[in-house]
């Protein structure tokens, strides 16, 4: 039985869909970047922001994390929206005392407000971001992190998230993972890196433990 949920953060626990395409349409714009569409954006989910940034501009990748960062900074309590089944969900699984964790490539300080906003934070028992680790999404090490931190193994940790880079951070720490279907991305193309289960709300992690538990009684 799992010991402990690890969740991404961004399109996972809240909705920030559209603050991110917001943040990322107006710093193009600033800097006269054209032509990106926002499927091209979309699949930078999950990365370090730097990461994407230098997609689109390598030589001013830096000017461009700034942008993003203050406009993002203004907006986001406007544009961050709440999904529905999300805190049920946790409050569930505290109830049945698993271990919680957010494992995202967001730097901490914006992490926390974006919790705190829904006050999902008091549910968390850490939460590892990208000042955390050297290698970051889709590599395993903030996985592998999050379960140091808990003191549980990976094959013990079910990875949550929206993106294919959630799924690769999970399976290449060995642990099993979980797709929510909420998500922006195409799901044909992220069942391709074949999770091992599939949601349409938090509130079935619980039934996936649950059943999970049978099967070893």
């Amino acid at each position: 039985m799992f010991k402990a949920i690890l969740f991404d953060l961004d399109g996972t626990l809240i909705n920030t869909n559209n603050l991110i395409l917001q943040s990322f349409r107006y710093t193009l714009r600033e800097f006269s970047i054209e032509g990106v569409k926002d499927m091209e954006i979309i699949n930078t989910f999950g990365q370090p922001l730097l990461e994407a940034m230098e997609l689109f501009s390598e030589d001013k990748a830096k000017d461009l994390v700034k942008t993003y960062l203050e406009y993002n900074r203004i907006k986001h309590d406007e544009l961050t929206k709440k999904i529905e089944g999300v805190e049920e969900g946790l409050v569930l699984l505290k109830e049945k005392g698993i271990k919680l964790a957010v494992v995202t490539s967001k730097r901490r300080q914006v992490a926390l407000r974006g919790l705190k906003l829904f006050n999902l934070d008091k549910y968390m028992d850490i939460v590892v971001c990208p000042e955390d680790t050297k290698r970051h999404k889709p590599e395993a090490e903030p996985v592998l992190k999050a379960c140091e931190i808990l003191k549980i193994l990976p094959e013990d940790a079910l990875m949550v998230g929206d993106s294919h880079n959630d799924i690769l951070c999970g399976k290449n720490a060995g642990a099993k993972t979980c797709l929510v279907k909420y998500t922006a991305l195409c799901m044909n193309e992220l069942m391709t890196y074949s999770p091992d289960y599939i949601i349409d709300s938090l509130v079935e992690i619980n039934l996936i433990i649950d059943k999970e538990k049978k099967n070893i009684c």
